[in-house]
């Protein structure tokens, strides 16, 4: 029976990270945690397999031109070293708690969204602006890539799940360009954080594997999906679902 919530929780996963631009470890750990899965293995385990799905993804928003390139190089470049370190601090930290946490940060980003849409539409702004305007960042996106670095190594994944919002509400970058921008720096992110939960004994590969088989071809489908949906509408379903989402899981802790 945990095969069967494993797999259908890779595929839901999938899913829902090419749709809404992350890796989707944010949302498998605390569904694999829900099925029974040990709060380690449910933090750890999603993470490589979310690699090549995000790959996928990422190349679908690649090749409909909503990534940007200098972002992607940034936040790489300041996010890996902070994810080394966020993954080596799990040692100090139960896993318990951390898959706590990851249900918080996603009821708090998806709020943020939330407003953020409603504060674009009172002042009577386009929420999408096109690829060459002008936009106002009020953060350093230097500071957005160290902090998500350390939250994703901490948490056990790709990193998506805080930047695709920040890129947003920080950055004011159009939802699309910033759920491409998210895939594309998040397949990188990835990287340090898988090897050092490996070395850390944290990857489940019973886990893994079946997570793996369901979960990568989904992400490309639901990539395409997202970048056929009206923006506006977009926006408002991430905001809404990440709120849902993260409070129907704490819901049944």
């Amino acid at each position: 029976m945990e095969q069967i919530w494993i797999v259908v929780t890779g595929a839901l996963t999938g899913l829902l990270g090419g749709l809404f631009g992350k890796g989707g470890s944010s949302i498998a750990t605390p569904l694999l945690a829900a099925g029974g899965v040990s709060a380690f293995a449910a933090l750890a385990s999603p993470l490589p397999a979310t690699i090549p799905g995000t790959v996928l993804a990422g190349l679908a928003y690649w090749r409909a031109g909503e990534v940007d390139v200098d972002l992607v190089r940034t936040t790489v470049g300041f996010g890996v070293p902070a994810a080394i370190v966020g993954a080596l601090l799990t040692v100090v930290v139960g896993g318990g708690p951390l898959v706590a946490v990851s249900d918080l940060v996603i009821i708090v980003l998806g709020a943020r969204i939330l407003t953020h849409h409603r504060e674009q539409v009172l002042a009577g702004h386009r929420v999408v602006a096109g690829p060459g305007e002008p936009r106002m960042r009020t953060v350093d996106p230097r500071l957005v890539a160290a902090a998500t670095g350390v939250v994703s190594g901490l948490l056990a994944n790709a990193g998506g799940f805080l930047l695709a919002p920040l890129f947003v509400t920080a950055l004011r970058m159009p939802i699309k360009r910033a759920l491409g921008t998210s895939l594309a720096a998040a397949t990188v992110l990835a990287v340090p954080s898988t090897l050092v939960h490996v070395a850390l004994g944290h990857v489940d590969w019973a886990v893994t594997i079946p997570f793996a088989v369901a979960s990568v071809p989904l992400s490309f489908v639901g990539a395409r999906i997202a970048l056929r949906t009206d923006a506006a509408r977009l926006e408002t379903l991430y905001g809404a679902g990440l709120v849902l989402l993260g409070g129907a899981l704490l819901l049944v802790r």
